[in-house]
């Protein structure tokens, strides 16, 4: 949700796990309002999935800017994250999985999503910077 809308809604994501992250989920583009997405310039690598992109996410009253982003050529092994895109939940005013609300991980890089059943210590919380 953002702007008091429902930007996307699918039973399809993706549920991607890394070493001190609690999970990110990816939605296919397809189950995202085409409306609500504006691409950006700006890029990140990862290591594991490769070059991402990343979108505005635009919608009822809201911008935030550079707030979903997606692997368009994802590395191997992660090829199944292609025409999908992740929300930072922290950037959003409500996500929400399995129809509970999740909070987001701590800082201003990571998109994990947090649920009652994740537990930490996470990355991203103080005291976590080079782990």
């Amino acid at each position: 949700m953002l702007g008091g809308e429902v930007v996307a809604e699918s039973v399809r994501s993706r549920r991607v796990l890394e070493t001190s992250h609690p999970p990110v989920y990816y939605i296919p583009l397809e189950d995202v309002r085409p409306e609500a997405l504006v691409r950006t310039e700006r890029r990140t690598f990862c290591e594991f999935k490769g070059t991402a992109s990343y979108w505005t996410v635009r919608s009822g009253d809201r911008v935030e800017e550079n707030a979903a982003w997606c692997y368009p050529e994802p590395s191997p092994g992660y090829e199944s994250l292609r025409d999908h895109v992740a929300f930072y939940p922290g950037r959003m005013e409500e996500c929400t999985l399995d129809g509970e609300r999740v909070n987001a991980q701590a800082g201003d890089f990571y998109g994990g999503w947090i649920t009652a059943e994740v537990r930490g210590p996470f990355k991203g919380e103080p005291g976590t910077q080079g782990w």
